[in-house]
């Protein structure tokens, strides 16, 4: 019996990274002084879903919300062996909390076949974990959080071990089902170089208008629209352009999206004072990038 996974992702700060040059005057982070990163342990989730597609068939689609450079932790997903890559965004999902973002993401997995809903325990920019829970009540799925092994997968029953702390549970529920997992579950495939080779090409709408605004400058507003149109519609054909909603195509009732919807508010800002370290210095040479690139493939960075 084959099994639909949905996974959910999200694009991240390095918060390894953080010095007191990516800190903001009033003592938040200034993301933009910060790398993004797939956040890590969304990751453990994808390769869960990829392990039971590898086992079982079915298809691996993920998600993501943000603005259009989320659309790289969708690439990566697609290198590593996921079938589809949605992005939903939306300059109305601005300033969303985890009951916004819950229920902007539900009205997208709503809209899927679907058998097992995963994503990471927590996301290490704000590391409440509420996203997965949330999720699963607005679906009206059963949830199981922080697991760290799947026992079973048969027909429409699954068995997960679940960490709590102190020890462990063995879990039994049926399908549908949401998943959060963590770091502990697995260890994450590296990039598929078939697959990069597929995929370095695939777009977003949104990336491909941009892209082409800036390849034909000076092209006139109905040449540019034209020439938009037929690359949407070449990507399409060679299955490289990632799906793009907006709130308009969930359906979403915007009482329940971004500030509307969150009722979350900051009671108070505290600055830190943080330090850089476990940096190295590569030589600018060939030697130094040989280095490089062994260590990167040692630590299966690359393969």
């Amino acid at each position: 019996m084959a099994y639909n996974c949905v996974v959910l992702v999200k694009q991240v700060p390095d918060t390894k990274r953080i010095t007191g040059q990516a800190m903001n005057d009033d003592g938040t982070v200034n993301r933009s002084a910060l790398p993004a990163i797939f956040n890590p342990e969304d990751l453990n989730a994808l390769e869960l879903a990829l392990q039971i597609k590898d086992e079982f068939g079915g298809r691996v689609t993920v998600i993501t919300m943000g603005l259009a450079t989320a659309a790289d932790v969708l690439r990566e997903s697609l290198f590593r062996g996921a079938d589809d890559a949605i992005l939903i965004t939306d300059r109305r999902c601005a300033a969303s909390d985890t009951l916004a973002t819950s229920y902007i993401i539900s009205c997208a997995v709503k809209k899927l076949d679907y058998d097992v809903v995963l994503c990471g325990r927590q996301a290490i920019d704000g590391d409440t974990a509420q996203v997965g829970p949330q999720l699963a009540e607005k679906l009206s799925i059963p949830q199981i959080t922080y697991v760290e092994e799947l026992i079973e997968l048969k027909k429409k029953t699954i068995t997960v071990k679940r960490n709590i702390g102190a020890g462990w549970q063995k879990v039994k529920t049926t399908l549908p089902v949401l998943l959060t997992v963590t770091d502990e579950a697995n260890e994450p495939r590296v990039n598929a170089a078939k697959k990069m080779m597929k995929y370095k090409n695939a777009y977003t709408p949104i990336e491909l208008e941009q892209k082409l605004k800036i390849e034909n400058e000076g092209t006139s507003p109905e040449e540019l629209k034209e020439l938009i149109e037929y690359k949407r519609s070449e990507c399409e054909k060679k299955g490289l352009l990632i799906k793009q909603w907006d709130l308009d195509y969930l359906e979403a009732d915007l009482n329940w999206c971004g500030r509307n919807g969150s009722p979350t508010k900051v009671h108070r800002i505290m600055s830190v004072v943080l330090a850089a370290k476990e940096s190295k210095e590569v030589e600018p040479s060939s030697e130094g990038i040989a280095e490089m690139v062994h260590e990167l493939i040692k630590d299966k960075t690359i393969s």
